[in-house]
């Protein structure tokens, strides 16, 4: 077998086998290095999941004492029955996002929802609460756009920058008679739904026909607790959206840790195999030329 083999390869360049050991060596250290790479890439995903489980936690804690702000504010609109009036609508909506990402399809379902809103009324105006929205919605709908909030997502929200983006809506200038808050509603560690919760002016809430039920409301009363419903809803949505995106991020980073993991597995195999027919080769040419030699004596 050695000696059909051993004429063949006495007669192939030195400069080919040196050739093909490079390329093999070059493989070889391609594939260490991607390998390097990726679990460096599992050591930061892992890490993420660790940091989004404890912020998750805090979310979720936060999440079951803000809920009353929400639930709270909502029931003085569904028991007056506000509503716009159809001839004098201008609607608002209000994106709740952050600026991180790395977190599934958050933003992006949010940023979904107010396109389908917009494809259907172009005279929407939007404010996004998180650069997210933003990047998204201004490819297309940048001059919907009012005011962006930066800054959202690094820390946990507070009431406090609920009422400070309150105020800021509230001094923009423009006159809204209605809009929605969309937000993330978080429903369990791996589930979340768009929704959406109705905001009114004061003219609206003014019209409505049930108002009289209750006793001593000036404008004065009404303007005050709008301004403070608000804030309250825009803190109850941004716990909400929190919660929704920590969670989400923890399931991200879960998933990429395992396809990093199943990733290593494979770049190993394949690093394995690779040193192993780079030996062989090299085993071969030192036979051949081993061979060689005893052929010319």
């Amino acid at each position: 077998m050695f000696k059909s083999v051993v004429p063949v390869l006495a007669q192939v360049p030195a400069e080919v086998c040196l050739g093909q050991q490079n390329r093999g060596m070059a493989t070889l250290k391609a594939i260490s290095i991607r390998l390097k790479s990726v679990k460096n890439i599992q050591k930061i995903t892992q890490s993420m999941k660790m940091v989004s489980a404890a912020k998750y936690s805090r979310a979720e804690r936060d999440l079951k004492q803000a809920r009353p702000y929400g639930i709270g504010a909502q029931q003085f609109y569904e028991k007056a029955e506000v509503a716009p009036k159809q001839e004098e609508s201008k609607k608002l909506f209000i994106a709740i996002t952050s600026d991180r990402g790395l977190c599934g399809a958050v933003h992006t379902g949010v940023a979904r929802y107010i396109r389908g809103e917009l494809a259907t009324d172009p005279n929407i105006k939007v404010i996004c609460v998180g650069d997210k929205s933003r990047a998204i919605l201004s490819r297309l709908y940048s001059k919907n756009i009012e005011m962006v909030a930066n800054e959202v997502g690094r820390l946990p929200p507070t009431f406090l920058d609920a009422a400070k983006l309150c105020n800021a809506i509230l001094n923009l200038g423009y006159e809204y008679t209605d809009g929605k808050i969309i937000y993330n509603k978080f429903k369990s560690v791996v589930s979340y739904s768009v929704a959406d919760i109705p905001i009114f002016s004061l003219k609206s809430v003014e019209s409505a026909e049930k108002l009289p039920v209750y006793d001593s409301l000036d404008s004065e009363v009404i303007q005050s607790y709008l301004e403070f419903s608000l804030a309250s809803l825009l803190f109850y949505t941004m716990k909400e959206g929190a919660c929704s995106e920590q969670s989400s991020r923890m399931t991200a980073m879960d998933n990429a840790s395992k396809n990093a993991g199943e990733m290593i597995d494979k770049l190993t195999l394949t690093f394995n195999r690779t040193r192993q027919a780079v030996i062989t080769r090299e085993l071969i040419e030192i036979i051949s030329g081993a061979s060689a030699l005893e052929s010319k004596d």
